[in-house]
């Protein structure tokens, strides 16, 4: 039986979602989960990566179970009672047999959240970007702009042991939202490179800082200069949904 998991995790204590040898990661502590509960080596499969310290609200992985007898519902008590507090699965249902997390995948949301205030809480440590001064929304506002479309985001990725041939992709929504000390920039798109959100945020808060013109950022998205290499840190990085 294949299922279908919807999981939220915390990523700082984690080093990302894949698995990876000697790693502490979440895709390793949830096939640990599936052994502790069935006896025998279960694949998670999700939906793509999230690097060390990024969190999720609804990463989507799937999985298939030697043991059918079991519903959903149990199956979410029993993987819940066997990983991490910082993991939890929110939901499973039984999936259709040629259901792929990564490949069915339409499309995926982020959320970047950020607080402009002198002296950051201690509890929102490891949680959200802390820039003590304000930004200038305006600017930030304008900076996002550009992004919005089809581009060659090559300029604006880092790179990974295997070169990605096709470097172009689609964002379809750029939103900036700002309540009171706090301001989130909400990414959907269809799919995003390595460390890509990551890096437009940090380019779209030097802008708000007036630190960088946005004429560079165009002539970077153009194929021209230098590739950007100011990425924002993965605390305040979030994978909200992922869209199929």
């Amino acid at each position: 039986m294949r299922l279908k998991l919807v999981i939220a995790y915390d990523g700082a204590p984690f080093v990302g979602w894949q698995s990876q040898e000697g790693g502490r990661t979440v895709q390793d502590l949830l096939e640990a989960s599936f052994k502790k509960i069935t006896g025998e080596r279960v694949v998670v499969h999700g939906s793509g990566r999230t690097d060390s310290g990024v969190h999720a609200l609804g990463q989507v992985a799937h999985a298939d179970v030697p043991d059918c007898s079991l519903q959903p519902a149990d199956w979410l008590r029993a993987l819940n009672a066997t990983v991490p507090p910082a993991i939890r699965v929110l939901r499973v249902s039984r999936a259709a047999p040629d259901f792929h997390a990564r490949f069915d995948a339409k499309g995926k949301v982020y959320r970047y959240i950020i607080r402009t205030v002198p002296v950051l809480p201690p509890h929102e440590a490891g949680r959200v970007w802390h820039l003590p001064q304000d930004l200038d929304v305006d600017r930030l506002q304008e900076a996002a702009k550009i992004f919005v479309g089809r581009h060659d985001f090559a300029g604006f990725s880092a790179n990974r042991r295997t070169a990605v041939r096709d470097t172009w992709r689609s964002i379809s929504r750029l939103d900036i939202r700002c309540s009171g000390k706090v301001v989130s920039l909400t990414f959907e798109g269809e799919g995003f490179l390595y460390k890509m959100v990551r890096m437009l945020t940090g380019a779209m808060i030097r802008v708000a800082q007036g630190r960088v013109e946005i004429a560079g950022l165009r002539e970077r998205l153009a194929g021209g200069g230098t590739k950007w290499n100011y990425v924002a840190p993965a605390a305040g990085l979030y994978l909200v949904k992922v869209k199929y």
